[in-house]
Formats: C-alpha cells, sequence, structure tokens
C-alpha cells in the first residue's frame, strides 16, 4: 500500500508507529505539504503505473486541480483500490486547513459527489488510514458484502448484527450443510446461526477446537465472503495455537478474515504478533475489522462496476 498525505505527521510520527506497532507493507509514502511543485493528481497518477504499489491510502485537505484530480482517479480505482480521508468537512475543520497548509476547502457535498464519481472510498476517521493499510495490504477485497462472524457473547452477536446493517453489510443464512455442522460441534441445547455464538463449542470441547471447526464451517459456505472470530482469550478458557488460522487462510485465500478479540490484553498482544506477521490482520476493537471490510467492499464495487 502507498500513502498520499497532506501532512508531514503522516510522514513522520504515524508512520513511526506503523513500522513499530503494525506488520504490515508499505510501499511509498509521499507528502504533499501545500503542493507547491506537485500536487495530487500527479502523485496519484505516478503510483498508479507504480508495479510496487497495490492500493493507495490518501489524506487530503484540498484540490489543486479537482478536474485533472478526477480524471486520473477515475482511471486509478478501475484496477487499484484507492480510500481517502478527505478533512476539512465542517466549518471549523475549514478554518483549521486554511490555517495548516492554506488549503481552501470546497463545499463539501461537492466534495462527496466527486469523490463517487472518481469511484474513491471516503473515510472519516484518522485511525482509519492505519486500519486501511494493513487490511489492504494483507487480504484480498472479498467478492461480496456477505459477512459471517463468531463471537463468544451473545450482546457481541446483536450489536455487530445492528453495526453490520449500518454499514451496508449482509449477515446473510447459512446452507443447511454449513448449519448442520455448527450443530455437529455444539452442545443440543443452543441452536446455530449466522452470526455464531461460539461460545457454548468453545467452552465446551476447546476454544481451539471450536473456533477452527467453526470458521472452517462458515468459510465452505458459498453464501459467505468474508469471515470475522473474535477470539476468547483467558487463562481460563485456554489459549489456542493460532495456527488454525493461518492454515484456513491458506486454504480460503479469496475470503478475506479479519480477526478481534475478547479477553486478556497480554494474549491479545501476543496473537496479534503471531498473526499479522504471517498475513492474517487483527483488530483490538471489535467494531473496526466490520468497518474495514466495509471500506475493501466498496473498493470492490468499483472495480466490479
Amino acid at each position: 500500500v502507498s500513502y498520499i498525505t497532506q501532512t508531514g505527521n503522516f510522514c513522520t510520527h504515524t508512520m513511526k508507529h506503523i513500522l513499530t506497532a503494525e506488520h504490515f507493507g508499505v510501499s511509498r509514502v509521499i507528502g504533499l505539504g501545500n503542493a507547491i511543485d506537485l500536487d495530487e493528481s500527479e502523485v496519484l497518477e505516478y503510483l498508479a503505473s507504480d508495479p510496487e504499489t497495490d492500493a493507495i491510502v490518501i489524506y487530503l485537505e484540498s484540490f489543486k486541480q479537482p478536474r485533472r484530480f478526477l480524471e486520473v482517479a477515475r482511471a486509478v480505482t478501475r484496477h487499484k483500490p484507492v480510500i481517502m480521508l478527505k478533512s476539512g468537512s465542517t466549518e471549523a475543520g475549514k478554518r483549521a486547513a486554511i490555517a495548516h497548509t492554506a488549503a481552501m476547502a470546497a463545499e463539501d457535498r461537492v466534495v462527496d459527489g466527486m469523490l463517487r464519481q472518481a469511484g474513491i472510498v471516503r473515510i472519516w476517521d484518522y485511525t482509519h488510514l492505519i486500519l486501511a493499510g494493513k487490511a489492504l495490504s494483507m487480504v484480498p477485497l472479498p467478492k461480496g458484502n456477505r459477512v459471517s462472524f463468531l463471537a463468544p457473547s451473545g450482546a457481541m452477536l446483536v450489536v455487530l448484527t445492528d453495526l453490520c446493517a449500518r454499514l451496508g453489510l449482509e449477515v446473510p443464512a447459512l446452507e443447511p450443510q454449513s448449519l448442520q455442522r455448527l450443530q455437529e460441534i455444539s452442545p443440543p441445547f443452543i441452536r446455530m446461526r449466522n452470526p455464531v455464538d461460539i461460545w457454548a463449542a468453545a467452552s465446551t470441547r476447546g476454544v481451539e477446537f471450536g473456533y477452527r471447526e467453526g470458521m472452517e464451517a462458515v468459510l465452505k459456505d458459498p453464501n459467505i465472503d468474508a469471515i470475522v472470530p473474535i477470539l476468547m482469550l483467558t487463562k481460563e478458557s485456554g489459549i489456542p495455537s493460532y495456527d488454525f488460522i493461518i492454515e484456513l487462510a491458506q486454504k480460503y485465500p479469496e475470503k478475506p478474515i479479519f480477526v478481534s478479540f475478547s479477553g486478556d490484553k497480554q494474549y491479545v498482544d501476543e496473537c496479534k504478533e503471531y498473526l499479522e506477521p504471517k498475513g492474517v490482520p487483527t483488530f483490538p476493537e471489535i467494531e473496526q475489522p466490520f468497518e474495514v471490510l466495509s471500506m475493501l467492499v466498496r473498493c470492490q464495487s468499483v472495480i466490479d462496476s
């Protein structure tokens, strides 16, 4: 993934964070500043033909050549995903942008429309610049918006299903054979469906067995494009080896796996350190994998259009 940023902080301190805390590949980092010599259209055009750039993430405060940028971006987004945080969307933000880079922020409805026409996926949080880069660098774009997630909590199942609806993600019904397998690994007192309540299987037959068999059941399902296992990691419940997650990611390479957690921070950190260098992205907050998945789904819809 390559970055275009209209802020020196990203090129320095944020990159320091990525280099020391994350495990994904960054190819180029281009700081525009106030774009006196090079502007966003020129560097986007360069990255479009750069063989070491597979995806592009942008932070921008203003457009030097809006029409030219739209023309370039339309061509780029048909074969490389482009995600942008465009700031200055509020009056207060516009005033801050003027003070920062002398940026004359445009009417945000016009910007929003232009980005949609260009096929650029817009994000709203600075942290998502990092999370989007991680996901784009580690997993393929999902074929569609149909997700399954496995959680050790009924409350999580409900809250995250609501979140999926808000993000444009579908939580579809599973095929009968998938449900049969999930039922086989679970105690008879629980009825299995999507999303998957994995607590009963994991607590009675072991965390590793429950998650491994549950994940494979939904990965095999033709109704599912991506999965999010929310691992329960505590000494009391037992710590799995994590190798099964690597094996499943390799066995089903077309279906992204986004891992999140519930439990002891020590084991959460250990899991991240183990999985991410092997190409499986992890997210410490349970909403984050769904937020990132929705970005990648929108990127794929642009390429498909």
